[in-house]
């Protein structure tokens, strides 16, 4: 089970995104080469919105690299049972009913007849700063950034509903990562692990959500402009 070797155990690990719509296949050999070099922990594919091939993505990140590799779908046209396994989603901080469980009934049949392991998450928007594609594309408003209350119940609930991990997402591009106090609250609060994605551009922010409790760090962004920052993050992130 991929799930007790990567998301349940002590050591923090780096996941890096790749979002099939922002480079070329060639782009996404090299980053998947550096992921496997860097040894970072695992592999997302997913974004907003996905109009090039999924499948020739995943094809392209397994001739490059041995890493696990998990779909991270922005919507259920984000499918295919090329991955090692899933990331289905709950965004549990919005009142989207799709967005819930109404994309989730659609998939369920043929997620059910895959060989994907299916690692159901509570997905958590928090305010980064600024509009993202998600907050858009999903039709749901963040939680505000100062409600640090609201995002604890929320993580609970999650953990109650039976998610196997709370996912805290300021957003792609997010000028402020989710805070220090959002983390450590969280994770003082519930016993599932806490992936923490959105606005870790650099050491400093990494080493801030590390100290502050994330399990599980996941970058996209910086990597797609400095691809050297992947060995960083990831020396950076084992050593906790």
């Amino acid at each position: 089970m991929l799930y007790n070797s990567i998301f349940n155990t002590d050591k923090k690990k780096l996941a890096v995104l790749i979002d099939p719509d922002k480079q070329d296949l060639t782009k996404t050999a090299l980053i998947a080469e550096k992921s496997q070099a860097g040894q970072a922990d695992l592999i997302l594919i997913g974004g907003s919105l996905i109009s090039g091939s999924l499948d020739d993505t995943i094809d392209v990140v397994k001739q490059h690299s041995d890493l696990p590799v998990f779909l991270f779908p922005g919507s259920i046209l984000q499918i295919s049972g090329k991955a090692d396994g899933i990331l289905l989603l709950s965004l549990i901080s919005g009142r989207n009913p799709d967005l819930l469980i109404g994309n989730h009934v659609l998939v369920a049949p043929f997620l059910k007849k895959s060989s994907l392991e299916i690692i159901s998450i509570g997905y958590i928007l928090v305010d980064g700063g600024k509009p993202t594609s998600v907050e858009y594309i999903s039709n749901t408003k963040p939680i505000p950034a100062d409600k640090p209350d609201i995002v604890v119940a929320t993580a609970i609930a999650g953990e109650m509903l039976g998610n196997k991990a709370v996912y805290l997402e300021a957003g792609s591009g997010a000028e402020q990562h989710v805070s220090d106090i959002i983390i450590r609250e969280v994770k003082k609060n519930i016993d599932i692990p806490v992936i923490v994605g959105g606005g870790l551009s650099d050491i400093k922010s990494v080493e801030k959500v590390c100290n502050a409790g994330a399990d599980i760090i996941v970058t996209g962004n910086a990597f797609e402009k400095e691809l050297n920052l992947i060995k960083l993050f990831a020396d950076k992130i084992h050593l906790y």
